[in-house]
């Protein structure tokens, strides 16, 4: 599906019929990814220990939302990098002097992006405003505020990082696959008068596509499994007031985006929703 100036129409999105693992077709219930094609057997995402204990309960549940459920390589961000970019992404964390698969709390996090910003300058570091945006992305990635941010959660976040800074938009816009793309343009027709929508509109799009793990979510159009935005008066749509203050129009909303604009804007943050974890691994401005 292309980015042209015209919006692209409806796309007809078919999971694959045989489980990825054992590829063998057989009546029992196979979990479909949320994000690619892909579908597996229970027990061979347990064979293969991608759900181990009461990961399956859990992967059950989230495969039959709305929401649904992102398969172990969509799950992994990491695995969007080049072997060049994952060299390079190493490199800084051992530069760093960060341990791999271990938790980073709070402190460890702003430490490590001030190290990192510093990095072949001496006289660069983070701003005042830039520390605390870090300090925003930290608690972004600790939703339960236990005070520190898991392994594959910091590697997600800093692989979106790389990409944002290494990869140009179209070589971001290839990464989406077609069930992304159609939930980008049900969103952008849902909230749009025709050919655009405004800039308000753009933005709280970015915020919307981390709203997982839905109570409820509403109908769609869309044959696709659910994860983008929610309406303003479902319960799961509150935010704290700053959050809300952040997304209500402004001066700006003047500004029309296209479908085109509107999904170079949003891709970035389209794949920082892929994980199933509730982290935001890539917290949205506002």
């Amino acid at each position: 599906m292309g980015c042209g100036t015209g919006l692209p129409s409806n796309a007809q999105v078919v999971n694959d019929e045989m489980c990825d693992i054992c590829e063998v077709w057989t009546a029992e219930s196979l979990f479909p990814c949320r994000v690619c094609t892909r579908v597996f057997h229970d027990g061979c995402l347990r064979r293969m220990g991608y759900i181990q204990g009461d990961g399956a309960a859990e992967v059950t549940e989230m495969a039959h939302t709305e929401t649904g459920w992102s398969c172990h390589y969509c799950n992994n961000l990491n695995l969007l990098l080049t072997e060049e970019e994952m060299y390079s992404l190493t490199e800084t964390f051992q530069q760093c002097k960060v341990i791999p698969d271990c938790s980073l709390t709070r402190a460890d996090f702003l430490r490590y992006r001030h190290q990192a910003a510093k990095r072949g300058d001496s006289d660069r570091a983070l701003s005042g405003e830039q520390e605390e945006q870090a300090a925003r992305q930290f608690a972004a990635l600790d939703p339960d505020h236990r005070g520190h941010i898991e392994w594959p959660d910091f590697l997600s976040h800093e692989s979106l990082l790389l990409l944002q800074q290494l990869r140009p938009q179209n070589s971001l816009l290839r990464l989406l696959t077609v069930k992304e793309r159609e939930r980008a343009r049900a969103t952008f027709l849902a909230w749009g008068s025709g050919s655009a929508i405004s800039e308000a509109e753009c933005h709280r799009a970015q915020h919307s596509w981390f709203h997982k793990h839905l109570p409820q979510a509403p109908s769609s159009s869309v044959s696709v499994s659910h994860v983008g935005p929610i309406a303003d008066s479902s319960p799961a749509s509150g935010s704290s007031k700053s959050q809300d203050k952040a997304l209500m129009p402004t001066e700006h909303e003047s500004r029309s985006v296209d479908w085109p604009t509107f999904l170079r804007e949003n891709v970035i943050y389209i794949l920082a929703a892929r994980p199933n974890s509730a982290a935001v691994h890539l917290k949205p401005p506002g």
